[in-house]
Parts: C-alpha cells; sequence; structure tokens
C-alpha cells in the first residue's frame, strides 16, 4: 500500500465511529483519500493470550480494548435500536434524525452479517408483566430493540468491513499512535506520530474510543479545546444463574433498567447484560484491570450464568475535572488490593460488611465464570454512597427477578466507563478548532456500538456537504 502525506479526512482511532465515518466517504466519494491511525492491531492479529494461558499477560497495547473495531470487537456485540439508549446523539442532532441514523448504521451491520433477529418486539405481553413489576419497584423499564451479534460473530462482521474498507482505498496504520495534533492559529492542519511522521488534512476526526480519552482529555487542555465536566460511571458487575434472570433474557435479551436510589437519588442503571455469557477482565494503560462481561452466539461458549453491570452515574460540579482520574482511583484501589486482579465478593458478605473467602465462595451454587477473581471485601474500594446505591439497587431488582438478593449473588468490582470531559461541539461535531471534530465514546457523545457508528454516518455527511 502505497502512503501520502497529505489526506482529505484523517481518523484518529478505528472503533466504530471511525469505521463507519470512512465507509459513509468512501461510499459516497470513492476518490476521497482517507486514513485512520490506530495504535492498536489490524483485526486479525488481535488475539488475547488470555483464553489460552488464563492469565494477563500484559500485552501492550492490550488486544481487548485495541486495535480495528476499538472495544466493540471484543464486546458482546449488543446493538441497542432504540434512540433513548447509548448515547446523546437525539440531544445534538434530535430524536428522529438519530432514529434514521441508527436504522441506517443498522442496515450496514446486516449487510456485512450481523443476525437478524431483534429482541424486545415480539413479546408484547410479557414485556408488560415485566414492566409492571418494574414500575411497582420503581424502577424504569426502557424499551430498545436490541441486536445481538455475539462477541465472536462481532469478531467476523468487524473483519468484513476491515476488508472492505481497505479494497475501497482507505489507508489504514496500524500500530502507530497520534502523539500530537498539529493546531496553527485555531486551525486543525494534520498529526503527528509516535514514529515521527506528519500526515495533513482539511479534516481531523478524533474517534477515540474510551481507550483514548484520557489522550483526547490532554490534547484539549493543551489546545483550549472546550469541554464540560463529563459523568463518571463506576459500579460492579453482578452475576447470577441463568435461572434467576429467565425471564428478562428471554422477553428482552438486555434489559435497560434505571433506578433512582431512596437514600441519595443518585441514578444507577442496568448495563450490558450478558445471558450464559462470562465475566471478562479489560486491561488499559499501564495494566490498570477493570471488569466487562461477553456472551457468544456458539453454543460450545455458552455458561450457566447470566451477568451484567450495574453502574452508578456521577455528576460533579466545580472545582471537579477529573472523571477519568477518579474512576482510575477507585480502580486501582481494588487492583492494589487484589495483585492486579478483579475482585469478587458475594451479595450476602457485601451486605454484612465482611470479607468474602474462598470458603464461602466454594458453598455457592454458582460457580464464578472469571476464574481468577480475588474474594475480597468491596467495602475497601468503594465510597460508601456508592455502596449504598448498589446495595438498594439490588434490592429493587430483586423484586423483578427474584433471586437477585440472594446470599450468593457475585459482585466483581470495579466496573468503570471511561469518559473524558464532554467535548463542547456543534451539531457537525466540530469543535471550536476548525477542521477538528471528536466523535464516539471518547468525546462523551455515545456509550454504546449502535450511537458510535450512527454518529460516524452523520459525521461523514457533514463532511461530504461541506
Amino acid at each position: 500500500m502505497t502512503m501520502s502525506d497529505q489526506y482529505d479526512v484523517i481518523m484518529i482511532g478505528a472503533g466504530p465511529s471511525a469505521i463507519f465515518c470512512a465507509y459513509e466517504l468512501k461510499r459516497n466519494k470513492p476518490d476521497m483519500k482517507v486514513l485512520m491511525i490506530e495504535k492498536g492491531r489490524r483485526i486479525e492479529r488481535r488475539a488475547c493470550p488470555k483464553r489460552n494461558t488464563k492469565v494477563c499477560v500484559g500485552c501492550k497495547p492490550c488486544s481487548i480494548t485495541t486495535g480495528f473495531a476499538g472495544a466493540g470487537a471484543f464486546s458482546d456485540g449488543k446493538l441497542s435500536l432504540s434512540p433513548d439508549v447509548g448515547g446523546n446523539l437525539p440531544e445534538i442532532l434530535g430524536y428522529d434524525r438519530t432514529i434514521e441514523l441508527l436504522k441506517e448504521s443498522d442496515d450496514i451491520y446486516l449487510k456485512f452479517g450481523a443476525d437478524e433477529k431483534v429482541y424486545g418486539i415480539d413479546e408484547a405481553e410479557e414485556i408488560a408483566s415485566i414492566r409492571k413489576k418494574a414500575i411497582q419497584a420503581n424502577l424504569k423499564l426502557i424499551e430498545c430493540p436490541i441486536r445481538h451479534l455475539g462477541t465472536e460473530e462481532g469478531y467476523k462482521i468487524y473483519s468484513r468491513l476491515q476488508e472492505h474498507l481497505l479494497n475501497e482505498g482507505v489507508d489504514m496504520i496500524f500500530d502507530t499512535m497520534v502523539k500530537d495534533i498539529i493546531i496553527e492559529d485555531g486551525v486543525a492542519k494534520g498529526v503527528v506520530t509516535d514514529k515521527g511522521e506528519t500526515y495533513t488534512a482539511d479534516e481531523i476526526v478524533a474517534a477515540v474510543g474510551r481507550e483514548g480519552s484520557e489522550w483526547l482529555s490532554g490534547i484539549c487542555r493543551k489546545y483550549d479545546i472546550e469541554t464540560q465536566v463529563g459523568t463518571v460511571d463506576v459500579g460492579v458487575r453482578v452475576e447470577v444463574r441463568d435461572e434467576i434472570m429467565e425471564e428478562l433474557n428471554k422477553s428482552l435479551y438486555e434489559a435497560k433498567l434505571v433506578y433512582y436510589t431512596p437514600t441519595f437519588d443518585d441514578k444507577v442503571r442496568v448495563f450490558c447484560s450478558n445471558p450464559s455469557g462470562e465475566v471478562a477482565t479489560e486491561y488499559y494503560e499501564n495494566g490498570l484491570a477493570v471488569v466487562n462481561g461477553h456472551a457468544y452466539k456458539a453454543d460450545e461458549y455458552k455458561t450457566n450464568n447470566t451477568n451484567f453491570a450495574l453502574l452508578v452515574s456521577k455528576n460533579f460540579t466545580k472545582p471537579f475535572k477529573e472523571p477519568i482520574q477518579y474512576g482510575k482511583h477507585i480502580a486501582q484501589l481494588s487492583n492494589m488490593l487484589c495483585d492486579g486482579k478483579i475482585l469478587v465478593q458475594r451479595f450476602g458478605d457485601f451486605v454484612r460488611g465482611r470479607r468474602t473467602t474462598e470458603e464461602r465462595l466454594v458453598r455457592n451454587n454458582i460457580t464464578p465464570t472469571l476464574k481468577d477473581a480475588v474474594p475480597g471485601d468491596l467495602s475497601l474500594v468503594f465510597p460508601y454512597r456508592i455502596m449504598k446505591d448498589i446495595e438498594e439497587m439490588i434490592y429493587a431488582l430483586d423484586e423483578v427477578t427474584p433471586g437477585m438478593a440472594s446470599d450468593e449473588t457475585l459482585l466483581y468490582g470495579v466496573e468503570v466507563k471511561f469518559y473524558s470531559n464532554k467535548i463542547l461541539t456543534n451539531k457537525d461535531f466540530e469543535t471550536n478548532i476548525k477542521g477538528l471534530r471528536a466523535i464516539g465514546d471518547g468525546a462523551s457523545v455515545t456509550r454504546g456500538l449502535q450511537q458510535a457508528s450512527a454518529n460516524g454516518l452523520s459525521v461523514a455527511k457533514s463532511i461530504l456537504n461541506k
């Protein structure tokens, strides 16, 4: 592949928002020169040794969170088809326009092999029953049709997209970090990589994902790019037997439930549910371990457990301005207690304020799917307020799906969603630096695959219409 130094558009990152932006640009204007620079690997070279070794070997960069398709390649691959879930696009683009873009991005996923089945639209009677129980427990059920790619199928779909973009003439540079953005007189001119290479373009699109959110925050500080303090999402990953979640799993696949806690009136939400899935570890820069979860389509990978995240959303006011550092600090406390691994605690021990031991864990009906998780005490990690929020949310969920508040329900910590301070943009996602746009999860615009993909399409259309 012959590389150029001058491009029409440069994408920083190669996650879903960048992929769909590049796809739309080349579909409408095949001669447009587009470059994607990604600090991780090509998708076919993304492999996590832990699948075989059972322990993290500290790959740099981590193949789970970086590389073509970003963290989405190895996520559970759930496409939320409602504008109410997964980001702030309706606030920026309007509800109807967001619906159009979600439909358009969904059609592209289908074109590249996504499963045609959609959960949460056919079981009206069952969903009405779940909603009634949710209302009685003061929970809000957000109805959101879900298309489930599955971890292994999502990987195949993104592999096809990578091949398509390469065939369409998109230049891609992997294993390369963008060190800096070239800005002259308030105008973005290009980028400089960690290998000393310079590439210029009329449009720079920062699509760095959560993995790059801290880097992007640094760029914002350096060049006075306007931001506002973002939300901090921190909590646990809950694991129960499939039998406990059977009704929700069957009718909704992923139940989107939101609760405002009685003690503190904090927002807690259910996020990323994985029926018959497994709990997993994600590693960020400097070896920071946080918890996540996956579910596979293939029967041979299915387990007997369902896992999901409970995230407490915190919005801080001045003088606070470091949401990423706050989330990292909590995760580092957990890592410190567990020698860099994930902490697990039974709900019964969590409520009683005592440490879970190996002996208590062995008594459980539930066998942890994260085999190297370390039994411990989350009260040494979380502030009291977050502990109380999680406890009250689990008791509320128990009214919808009895058994959730069992002593043996497993809580893994810490789950953190890293968002940079929210970058202030116009409806075309242009920052106050001319020629620099910020999109996707890393810019705190979106919080999931489908809205990130739709965001990429919207920016491509804006660039094409200039």
